[in-house]
Order: structure tokens, then C-alpha cells, then sequence
């Protein structure tokens, strides 16, 4: 019998128009003169002959007439009346005499089901990351990767990849009408299989990388990659289960932010970089060592340009191939998880790069970016900005949020740049931005967006952070969505951080006359879950390393930071310091080579570590330090009034009253030997930390094992003690009863 197929759908078939291959290639039930017949029909381009390969009947073949000369073939199969269609094989033969025998595609059916793509057309699929993408399964015994992809405007989809000689006519997907989704399961491919999406719109086609693949090659290379991420067993339930009961805002919360790629590079071939199962062992046991509760990595998902130090990500849903497979990076946050260490990552849901294969025009229009470049384009960053008001975008982001903790038990986001989200005019002149409905500046759908992105995380993870990067006056930013918040645990202080590095900017001669710069931060202190942040962003773009900052000769460079350090880890806040920072590396940082190791030499770097190290075993220990870091009973002024001699000094509590430590910190190079300090009791108190202890490099100069109060009033207290303070230091007491 002649094809049953119309010509103009054969004619789309070829053109690689096709919507819904399904309805010409694979099993057909037709009738010829009132007879049963099955018609299997392939679409093979690269083959000359093929056959219809019965297993159950000891592998009989049976011909398949070419219908096409592009490659479409088909197979008439009688069909006893009554029977499904059974399950068979296809053999091909290409030109040059190779034969290839496997299951067709097009005889399986979709995994997808219709609830499914109506939870992702609402935006309310939060384990998306299950059901789109490229995943391992086995239909019917057979096993092969379910591909699922969202490109509603696209004339054709389909999987290109070495399997196929990357030709987009070979794997032509499905299309679920009218939710925009397209979907194949190709069988016989397993993990490692390399795989594009061939997106046709009209008569152009874009080579994209899959949103929800879980792996990638290393770039510039770009393909995506099928992974297992079943195969990897966790060790860390027990850390887990400790993460849902914590109270992380009252117990001590300090960051060590880490990239990865240029923490330390081996001494013997500086151009490599170390792999994540090299850093499980030797950043986990570094991190240890110095006290830190936290790494915070800059963003890990696979980005093509490595001087973007992750922040324009092309995959949201892989960890970068740089350092090794998925499971590699599930080997190094088991580690850490293993040594009592938290992991949180960056997190860039606020743009998104151009680069041809990611997500830009996607489906060949503005899909998961806005079409008004007054809405959709970041032009400081030559970046696009999310449509936070479409359903399947919200989607895409909240479901890679708690991928990460789902697959990764990843133990925080850190959310960045947070104010170019609320802001419609954010680094915008006038006239070049889209007011909302009510003709204001906010952006209502991010901002709906990050509400519900913190309502949905900390519901399904409780005891997860998240901390934003936010660098406005945006009331309640830490505070819950019920009460009017945005929902973040933690807020980056960067008010606090701009006011300090600008204060040890200056000369300590010139101090006394930017004595509020250190004293405005307590004034607001209190209205946001604050984390005090030195960060990356602190060391680059010509700014210097931390210790370059520092005014001064040498000596006075490193008392200086010792004393920064010193006084941000008894501020009021919980604390974030970048890498290289803790031993006062020289250099400006570099994301191409490796941190000044070799400086480790030299005892003054070495006090500087030995000193962050010191003040975070202080700051875990003592109570007083973390425990009201946000409430205002944690913190009291002893005297924020003597500018002249530039000295500050404070109480910090435990939410026990009566467990404080005083703390008086020198911003000159002058010793203030016998100074006054007002105390709240009449007894002994013991010095627990001093940053000029010879110890960390400095001059020796502090109170011994501690000094006796007087009944001497001082400050509106009853009782007071007469401390020396030393030079570009910091000092901290404790009553010992």
C-alpha cells in the first residue's frame, strides 16, 4: 500500500518543521481493504537502508521502503486484530556499509504528565528540575534519557548531539500544545552523552544549552552533558538534621567567601586549577582550622567567561565542570558538612549574560528575559534582567533555589544584587525605565518574586539561610513576608562596610574628625538581620588588597588591620571575610592565579592569620559576641563620645545579662596607657583578646592577665577600670566572678 502520511507533514518533517513528530514517525495502526496493519516509519537522513527488527521472533527483519529521499522510511507490518503494537527495534545502514540496531524513539510515550505542565504553566512545580531537563530513565526495560525542554514559540525543537552528527532533523521532540514544553525519550544513551537543543523559530535555528541541565563541558566549550546525580551517597544526615533545628540568628555565623578557582592553585603547575575532591581536603581542613562556621563560595553554576568570577551564569542547574563532575561537588559539601562546616553559595537570580547559547531569545523571542530593553537589559553589566512576572520564570528560579539544597544539601543563598531587582530606574537615567501600574519605581513582580522565593525555601528547608546582598535603605529586607518583609534571613551591612573602609582610610591623625563614621552604624544596627561583610568586591578594580588599604608604614598596616578585623568581630552582626584577607595578602585579588601563600613566611602575615583565627574561637565561644546580634539588649556604649583621642568603647551581651565583655578599641598609634573604662560590676576582669599581643606581631603592650575594677564611677557606672589601650589595638575583657 502506498504511505498513509499527507505530503505537506512529510514536507514539514524534512524541513524540521514538525510540532508534533510523533503523529508521522514511529507505530501507526492503519487499514488496507479492511485489514489491520501496523506502519512503523523512521526518519533516518544519515542511513541508506533500514529494517524493522522483530525481537520477540528471533530478531526477523523486515524491510522499510524509502518514502523520501531526505531519509524518511516505512515499514508495512501485518497486525493481528486486537493486539497492541509491539515493541521492536530498527536497523539502519549508512553509506559506508555500518549497521546500527535500536529502539525508535517515537514508539515510546510521554513521562510528562498533564498535571505536570500545569503546575509549570501556574509556576508552582518546585521540583521542576525531576521533570525537565535530560534525565536517565528506563520505559519498558529500555533504558535512554528523557529530554524536556519550555520553548512555546519555537516552530521545531530537537536533540542534537554526537549520537546524532549534531543534525537538528535526526531527534525531532514532541510539543505539549498548549503548554509550550517539548519532550523525547531517546533510548540507548546513558551518562556523559553530550546534547544541545536545536530551538527552530521560522527559519532560524539556535544551538542553546539545556536551562535544566545538570552537567556541561568545561568551557569554552559548551555543550550540556547527561548526568547521574542518584549515583553520589551522602554521609552528612546528621549534620542535616542539627541544620533544621538551629537557631542560626543567635548562635555564631562566620563566612569565609571562597573562589574556587583561585584560592590556591598547585605550586607545581600554577595554570591548573585544584578539583573539588582536592579542595574537600585541604580548603575543609584550612577552614577548620581558623574557626570559620561557614564557606560562602561566589557563584558555582557553569559560566562561559571565567572573569566573571561566576556572576553571569549560563547554568543555573550545573555546577561548573572547571573543578570536575557533579558529584565531585557533592563530595566537597559532604566534607565540609562531615567537619561541621555549612556551605552557601552566591545565587544571581537578577540577570542573566547574552551569550548565543544561554538563555537570550530562546525560543527565538524574549522568553525568559524582558522584550523592552528598558525592563529586560542591565547595560552596566551587558546583561538581561529576568521576567520576574512570567509563571515558568519564577518557576525556573525557585526550583534552582532548592535544587541546590535538594540535590546538593547546600546550606544557604546568598542572593546578589538584590537593590537591581527592587529598583525599575536601579543605574538608570530618566526616561530610560518603565514606572509600575501605579507609576512608581519599585518592582512589583521581583519583588513578589523574592517574597515568594523566601517563603517557598525556608518552608521546605527550615534552618537554610538566606542573605542578601542589598546596598539601599529597603525597610525589612531580613524580616518575615508576613509582617511586611522581603523574607531573607541575614542582610549584607554594606552601610556599615563603606563607613569603616572609608574611616581606616584616613590617616589616624585626621581620625578624630570621622569619629561618626564608626559610631552611625549602632544607630541603624538593629532594624535588619545584618552580616558585617569584607569582601570580594573590597579587593578589586584598582581598590587594593585589605592590607594595602591600610594607612601607614608597614608596622602600621598590619596593626591597622588587625585592628579592623578586631573590631568588626565585636560589632554587633555576624561575620563575612574574604579569602587572602585573613593573612593580609599584598596583592589586589585575582581570579586567575593563585592567593599569596608563600607570604606565610613572614611572621607579621602570620600574626594576622594567627589573629582571625584567635577572634573566631573568641567569637564562637563567647555568648556575649553572637547571641543578640540583632537585638539591641546586645550592645551598650561605654563612651562613643572621645573623638578627640579617637578611642571607642562598648559592652556586648549575652542574652543573659549578667555574661558581657568590655571592649575598647584604639584607632591611633598612640598607647592611651591607664585609660578609664566605666564597667557595670566590681570585680576582677580577665583579657581575652588583645590584637597587639606579640603573638600576632604587635608592640606587647595590654593588661596582663587582667586588671581589677575600683569603686570609682565612670561613664554613669558604678565601678570602673583603668586599662591600657595599645596602639592601632583592640582589647577585650571579661568578668570573672
Amino acid at each position: 500500500m502506498r504511505t498513509t502520511v499527507p505530503l505537506d507533514r512529510v514536507a514539514r518533517l524534512v524541513e524540521g518543521n514538525e510540532e508534533n513528530p510523533f503523529e508521522i514517525l514511529g507505530p501507526h495502526v492503519v487499514s488496507n481493504s479492511g485489514r489491520r496493519l501496523l506502519a512503523v516509519r523512521a526518519f533516518l537522513p544519515h542511513s541508506v537502508q533500514a529494517w524493522v527488527v522483530d525481537p520477540g521472533h528471533g530478531e526477523e527483519a523486515r524491510p522499510m521502503r524509502r518514502i523520501h529521499p531526505a531519509g524518511l522510511f516505512e515499514a508495512i507490518c501485518p497486525l493481528s486484530d486486537g493486539k497492541e503494537p509491539p515493541q521492536y527495534l530498527i536497523r539502519a545502514a549508512d553509506k559506508a556499509g555500518k549497521h546500527s540496531t535500536m529502539y525508535d524513539p517515537y514508539a515510546f510515550p510521554p513521562l510528562l504528565t498533564d498535571y505536570d505542565l500545569y503546575l509549570l504553566n501556574e509556576g508552582r512545580h518546585w521540583q521542576s528540575y525531576n521533570k525537565l531537563g535530560a534525565h536517565l530513565r528506563t520505559i519498558d526495560g529500555v533504558d535512554g534519557v528523557n529530554f524536556a525542554v519550555w520553548a512555546p514559540n519555537a516552530t521545531a525543537v530537537s536533540v542534537v548531539g554526537d549520537f546524532n552528527s549534531w543534525n537538528p532533523r535526526c531527534h525531532p521532540m514532541r510539543k505539549h500544545i498548549p503548554s509550550g514544553f517539548w519532550e523525547l525519550f531517546v533510548p540507548g544513551l546513558g551518562e556523559g552523552t553530550l546534547y544541545k537543543y536545536a530551538v527552530r523559530h521560522h527559519d532560524q535555528i539556535f544551538e542553546k544549552c539545556d536551562p535544566y541541565g545538570f552537567a556541561a563541558e568545561v568551557p569554552p566549550k559548551t555543550a550540556s552533558q547527561v548526568v547521574d546525580l542518584e549515583r553520589y551517597r551522602w554521609h552528612d544526615a546528621e549534620w542535616l538534621a542539627r541544620r533544621r533545628q538551629a537557631d542560626w540568628l543567635s548562635r555564631p555565623l562566620s563566612f569565609y567567601e571562597v573562589h574556587l578557582g583561585s584560592w590556591r592553585r598547585p605550586p607545581t603547575d600554577p595554570s591548573r586549577w585544584l578539583s573539588y575532591r582536592e579542595l574537600a581536603h585541604q580548603l575543609v581542613e584550612y577552614v577548620k582550622r581558623m574557626g570559620y562556621t561557614h564557606i560562602e563560595l561566589l557563584p558555582i553554576g557553569e559560566h562561559p567567561l571565567s572573569a566573571s568570577w561566576g556572576y553571569q551564569t549560563v547554568g543555573y542547574y550545573a555546577p561548573t565542570a572547571r573543578y570536575g563532575l557533579p558529584q565531585d561537588f557533592m563530595y566537597l559539601v559532604d566534607c565540609c558538612h562531615q567537619n561541621g562546616i555549612g556551605v552557601v553559595i552566591d545565587w544571581v537570580p537578577a540577570h542573566f549574560p547574552k551569550d548565543g547559547h544561554g538563555l537570550r531569545q530562546f525560543d527565538g523571542t524574549c522568553l525568559y528575559e524582558h522584550a523592552d530593553p528598558r525592563q529586560g537589559e542591565h547595560r552596566d553589566w551587558g546583561t538581561h534582567i529576568f521576567n520576574y512576572g512570567r509563571h515558568e520564570v519564577r518557576n525556573f528560579l525557585i526550583s534552582n533555589a532548592l535544587f541546590w539544597m535538594d540535590r546538593y544539601h547546600i546550606d544557604g543563598l546568598r542572593v546578589d544584587a538584590v537593590a537591581s531587582m527592587l529598583y525599575l530606574d536601579y543605574s538608570r537615567d530618566e526616561g530610560d525605565w518603565i514606572p509600575n501600574k501605579y507609576g512608581g519605581r519599585e518592582n512589583l513582580e521581583a519583588i513578589d518574586f523574592l517574597k515568594q522565593f523566601n517563603e517557598i525555601v525556608h518552608l521546605q528547608y527550615p534552618g537554610v539561610l538566606t542573605i542578601a546582598e542589598e546596598s539601599t535603605a529597603w525597610p525589612g529586607v531580613s524580616r518575615p513576608t508576613h509582617l511586611g518583609g522581603l523574607g531573607f534571613s541575614l542582610k549584607w551591612n554594606m552601610g556599615w562596610m563603606n563607613d569603616t573602609r572609608k574611616y581606616f582610610h584616613h590617616d589616624p591623625i585626621h581620625r578624630r574628625y570621622h569619629h561618626d563614621e564608626l559610631t552611625f552604624s549602632l544607630i541603624y544596627a538593629f532594624h535588619e538581620n545584618f552580616v558585617l561583610p569584607l569582601s570580594h568586591d573590597e579587593v578589586v578594580h584598582g581598590k587594593g588588597s585589605m592590607l594595602g588599604q591600610m594607612p601607614g608604614d608597614v608596622w602600621q598596616k598590619f596593626a591597622n588591620l588587625r585592628l579592623l578585623y578586631s573590631y568588626m568581630w565585636t560589632h554587633p552582626g555576624k561575620k563575612l571575610l574574604f579569602m587572602g584577607n585573613e593573612f593580609g595578602q599584598w596583592n589586589e585579588w585575582d581570579f586567575d592565579s593563585s592567593l599569596q601563600w608563600e607570604l606565610l613566611q613572614w611572621e607579621s602575615h602570620q600574626g594576622v592569620q594567627k589573629c582571625v583565627e584567635d577572634l573566631n574561637r573568641l567569637y564562637r565561644r563567647e555568648k556575649a559576641l553572637h547571641e543578640l546580634d540583632f537585638d539591641g539588649r546586645g550592645f551598650e556604649w561605654i563612651d562613643c563620645h572621645d573623638y578627640d583621642v579617637s578611642v571607642l568603647s562598648y559592652l556586648r551581651k549575652a542574652d543573659d545579662p549578667s555574661d558581657f565583655v568590655v571592649v575598647g578599641c584604639n584607632f591611633t598609634p598612640v598607647p592611651r596607657l591607664a585609660y578609664r573604662l566605666g564597667v557595670p560590676e566590681l570585680c576582677w576582669y580577665q583579657e581575652l583578646f588583645n590584637s597587639d599581643s606579640q603573638y600576632y606581631g604587635g608592640s606587647n603592650i595590654g593588661n596582663g592577665p587582667g586588671v581589677m575594677a575600683e569603686p570609682i564611677s565612670a561613664h554613669g557606672r558604678p565601678a570602673s577600670i583603668r586599662v591600657n589601650l595599645p596602639p592601632l589595638a583592640a582589647v577585650v575583657l571579661k568578668p570573672c566572678r
